[in-house]
């Protein structure tokens, strides 16, 4: 808890970034009947039932000094899934940090193990050799920012139906590159000073 508290508390070094790394699956949704339109003193209605489409996986990046998100839609959520996102996050999104600190959490695909089963050794070990990962504590998922920001996504964007991956990535596209612009970022308070008062009774008594 306080090697991820120390992140994030730590001032922002574009050569040392710090990106939240997660997951999340959602369920394509598409309507059995056409929506009404408004009318004249009528508003628009839907009906209750609707046509399940099967599901997708959502992963998330974001940098919470920069106030910068990145949200991928996937097919699966599978190791060589995982280490695609990882080898992205290396080359495209930070070409010239030197060490990116990831958070994330103890899921098994969450390893550098992954990159070495999609890629050749040799470029696997140069991906490898510029993250560095940090584990949030089991049942501590709330120390990781990125779920902050799939609940955001989730109120903001994905709390209609959505029938198929192609309207859901031009949704979330939009989504992402308007708050990207506003770099809106979190307010985070929660402080290893806080942690060491609040949750004493988990520390060793000396």
């Amino acid at each position: 808890m306080e090697d991820v508290l120390g992140l994030l508390e730590e001032a922002y070094d574009p050569l040392y970034p710090t990106v939240c790394f997660d997951e999340m699956s959602y369920q394509l949704l598409d309507h059995a009947r056409p929506p009404l339109p408004v009318e004249s003193g009528r508003p628009a209605r839907v009906d209750y039932e609707y046509k399940r489409n099967g599901t997708c996986n959502l992963f998330g990046f974001f940098e919470p000094h920069r106030g910068w998100r990145h949200i991928k839609v996937t097919d699966r959520r599978t190791k060589l899934d995982v280490a695609e996102c990882l080898r992205e996050l290396v080359e495209e999104h930070y070409p010239h940090a030197k060490k990116i600190r990831v958070v994330l959490d103890n899921l098994n695909v969450h390893t550098i193990w992954t990159l070495y089963e999609r890629y050749p050794a040799e470029q696997a070990r140069r991906i490898a050799s510029r993250l560095e990962f940090h584990y949030t504590p089991v049942h501590a998922s709330w120390l990781n920012m990125i779920e902050i920001e799939f609940s955001a996504l989730a109120r903001q964007c994905l709390s209609r139906r959505l029938p198929d991956t192609d309207i859901l990535s031009r949704e979330i596209a939009a989504w992402e590159m308007a708050r990207n612009d506003a770099q809106v970022k979190v307010d985070w308070q929660f402080t290893t000073r806080d942690a060491r008062t609040k949750l004493a009774r988990h520390y060793p008594n000396h």
